[in-house]
């Protein structure tokens, strides 16, 4: 509904002339599994078999992710239980402004890490009217107090370009390509370090 998934699968869409025709997908921070669910299909698109991997650290949540994943893994976003260079995209999608300062620099270097093609990181961008815009349209929509309040302040600890910009940049050491997108999100890409041609 907030174009989340669509977000972040059309900034994965812009590394699929790299991807192999039979190529993995990590989605750190996985959730329920829609986004990996929504890249699968876009790869499908390009001729892609994108095979995915959902990884959250709530072993519930791990398990109801698997009818949207191929395979769904319980574990640390800030150790990542697989080998460097282990998958062809590594992503989190909502996930990063959950983490702070050190964690946060933590995770993109897992990222990092793992990923042999791209990283992608698809998050909020911070901004008042998107804040003030989701905590009217919880009214109408039903929402609990509860989830009106913590989507308020997940919108506030967003990211501007800058901010995600210097945020990779002091992590990893790259300067990644940003992107302003729909529905007031906010993409990030670029290809791991140590694994530029």
């Amino acid at each position: 509904m907030f174009r989340g998934a669509s977000a972040a699968v059309a900034e994965l869409a812009t590394h699929f002339r790299e991807m192999p025709r039979d190529a993995t997908l990590l989605d750190v921070g996985t959730g329920f599994g829609d986004v990996p669910k929504a890249a699968a299909r876009a790869a499908r698109d390009h001729n892609i078999i994108l095979r995915t991997i959902g990884l959250d650290t709530n072993d519930v949540i791990a398990r109801s992710a698997a009818t949207c994943v191929s395979h769904s893994v319980c574990g640390n976003a800030l150790s990542l239980p697989f080998a460097t260079s282990s998958v062809d995209v590594a992503m989190c999608s909502q996930t990063l402004h959950h983490f702070h300062d050190a964690e946060a620099a933590a995770l993109l270097r897992e990222l990092n890490r793992v990923a042999r093609i791209a990283v992608v990181v698809s998050d909020l961008r911070r901004s008042w009217i998107a804040g003030g815009g989701f905590w009217l349209a919880s009214f109408p929509l039903g929402f609990h107090s509860v989830t009106r309040h913590d989507g308020f302040v997940s919108v506030m600890r967003g990211y501007t370009r800058t901010e995600l910009s210097d945020l990779i940049a002091a992590a990893i050491g790259v300067k990644p390509a940003i992107k302003q997108r729909l529905g007031f999100r906010i993409t990030a890409s670029w290809t791991p370090t140590g694994k530029r041609g």
